[in-house]
């Protein structure tokens, strides 16, 4: 009898615990949604609901969509979304379908579609007024040491934008201004990350050059290659390298003023190993013919005009984004340009989706599977940020960077992400 009593006991326990365990899982896969998706009209979207959790619609009088059983196989509580209509409505994961757990708001939009890139691209940036990459002491003609600027309280990493109420041009520009004004106080406008202030710097007369100077280093453009990830015809508008371009100095973020893109072409490869990163070196070529115009550079990409349409071999027309929602697991395919000028289409596998409420350029992992890629490169290299993940037709993605202990394996930006930092209209 007792015995009978343990068996019932470890089987309830087993039981009980199974069902938390269950309640566990699906309560962390309702949390890992984001706060908002994206559905295109006359698309329907599949969501699996754990139990014992349901799906239901926030405001049936929105008409906005409705929900629907799913009939696809090994997915008992799944929920298939219907799209009715272009609109916004909200929809609530409920335990038991009576108490409310979490709202997500759902966006029926028009379907986006761009011609993938690909293309291997040389960037040209100069910045907004000049960044500050290093500081030193200047040796006064009374034999003593001085440093104006970090005195007014320069720090590497600022930008100078303005001297004496004239916008900074570039670094000869502030060469300029200083031995035009000498030793005379000078009104600087800076700008320290998202910050604007004022300082005054009273330059010092070298001993060495007799010049005038205020102790600091500064850069004013860059350039450097990598892949445009998407064009979109009706406006024009690009996205390109899924990461930012940063100063090679201080590794900041560098604002820009002005710039432009142009025709590249890959001159060599580095392979990639385990703890050395492989690269691609490009060399530009019609340098007085740019293709586009830079107008953002941001954590999440490039972003800018073309000055006329852009083209792609293997997709010759505009396909579908897909949103964050819609990628699964498994295979894809990139787009780059390796060698002979040529976009080429490779195979990789996403290992795992970190589902984001927030954007970041670690949105996936992608694994590089083919052979011919592995062979040339060793897998991902720099220089192939901005490539195109492409999964069932649709682009999902872009390579943003290497692991570099597997150059096998890198992160890839969500595109939807790329199709906000453009302002391309939803």
């Amino acid at each position: 009898m007792r015995r009978n009593k343990n068996i019932n006991f470890l089987l309830l326990f087993f039981i009980v615990g199974t069902s938390l365990l269950l309640f566990s899982s699906s309560l962390f896969q309702i949390f890992a949604f984001p706060n908002k998706i994206h559905i295109f009209k006359d698309q329907k979207q599949i969501i699996n609901i754990g139990f014992p959790f349901q799906l239901d619609l926030n405001n049936e009088k929105d008409h906005v969509l409705n929900l629907s059983k799913s009939i696809e196989k090994n997915k008992n509580n799944a929920v298939c979304i219907n799209p009715l209509k272009l609109g916004k409505t909200n929809i609530n994961f409920k335990l038991l379908g009576l108490l409310p757990i979490r709202s997500i708001k759902v966006d029926v939009i028009p379907k986006i579609k761009v011609i993938p890139g690909g293309q291997s691209v040389g960037v040209k940036l100069n910045t907004k007024g000049v960044l500050v990459v290093g500081l030193e002491e200047i040796k006064g003609i009374d034999g003593k040491k001085y440093n104006p600027a970090i005195e007014a309280g320069l720090a590497i990493g600022d930008s100078i934008l303005e001297m004496n109420g004239l916008k900074i041009k570039d670094a000869e520009h502030v060469i300029s201004l200083i031995n035009q004004n000498k030793h005379q106080t000078m009104k600087v406008k800076v700008k320290r990350n998202e910050k604007i202030f004022y300082c005054n710097i009273i330059p010092a007369k070298s001993m060495d050059q007799g010049e005038y100077k205020i102790g600091l280093w500064v850069r004013d453009k860059t350039a450097g290659i990598g892949t445009l990830t998407f064009y979109h015809p009706e406006s024009k508008k690009f996205g390109a390298l899924g990461h930012a371009i940063t100063d090679i100095d201080t590794g900041l973020l560098l604002t820009v003023e002005n710039g432009e893109v142009i025709k590249s072409k890959v001159a060599s490869v580095k392979q990639g190993k385990r703890g050395q990163p492989g690269e691609i070196k490009g060399i530009f070529y019609e340098t007085s013919k740019p293709i586009g115009t830079l107008e953002k550079n941001t954590h999440f990409g490039i972003y800018g005009r073309m000055n006329k349409c852009i083209n792609n071999d293997v997709y010759n027309k505009p396909i579908d984004i897909a949103y964050q929602n819609q990628i699964k697991v498994g295979k894809a395919t990139i787009l780059t340009t390796i060698d002979n000028n040529k976009i080429e289409e490779y195979e990789v596998y996403i290992e795992k989706i970190n589902r984001q409420h927030n954007a970041n350029t670690k949105s996936m992992i992608i694994r590089v599977t083919d052979k011919r890629l592995l062979k040339k490169t060793g897998g991902i290299v720099q220089g192939m940020s901005g490539s195109p993940i492409i999964q069932n037709g649709k682009l999902v993605g872009a390579v943003t960077h290497v692991f570099v202990n597997n150059p096998s394996k890198g992160y890839g930006l969500f595109i939807e992400w790329m199709i906000k930092e453009a302002k391309i209209d939803l």
